[in-house]
């Protein structure tokens, strides 16, 4: 037998060492996922900019000023809707009061996917957003959302 495997305390050390591999392996495997999810549109040769209606953590795209986005009565009071293919994220705080923010996560660039309770929610890492002002509610965040500039006209919800 080789002495590795007579030696019961021999072959505990290659085995940990082993495992600790396939765990950095694996780990390493999932953050770089993470670095790529949500940034397909940015890949797809997506052009970036300095203002708020497309920055560098994201704006919108696949519509241009004016391109009528929602209808009012689409967007719940308290709540909001996030449109993927646009990179925006509209909410109505409030009755007849509607808000637009970029919906890409500041944190790592995922898309943000719900809005629920008040917040607008990032499911890759936790991250939550205010409805009101976009502002980072909880999670690793360190920004908040960038603002979209929009037009309410009549009952349609336009980017500006």
């Amino acid at each position: 037998m080789p002495p590795e495997i007579a030696d019961g305390a021999a072959n505990v050390l290659p085995r940990r060492v082993a495992l600790k591999a396939a765990g950095v392996s694996g780990l390493a495997a999932v953050v770089a996922g993470c670095a790529t999810y949500g940034r397909a549109s940015v890949d797809a040769g997506e052009t970036e900019g300095d203002d708020d209606s497309s920055s560098k953590s994201g704006g919108p795209t696949g519509g241009a000023a004016g391109a009528v986005l929602a209808s009012t009565g689409e967007i719940p009071v308290g709540g909001g809707k996030v449109f993927d293919g646009k990179n925006v994220v509209v909410t109505q705080p409030v009755s007849g009061q509607f808000v637009a923010f970029s919906a890409v996560c500041t944190h790592q660039g995922c898309s943000v996917a719900t809005v629920l309770d008040g917040t607008i929610n990032c499911p890759c890492h936790g991250s939550k957003f205010s409805i009101k002002d976009g502002s980072v509610a909880g999670g690793p965040a360190p920004q908040p959302l960038s603002k979209v500039p929009i037009t309410v006209d009549g009952t349609s919800i336009k980017l500006a």
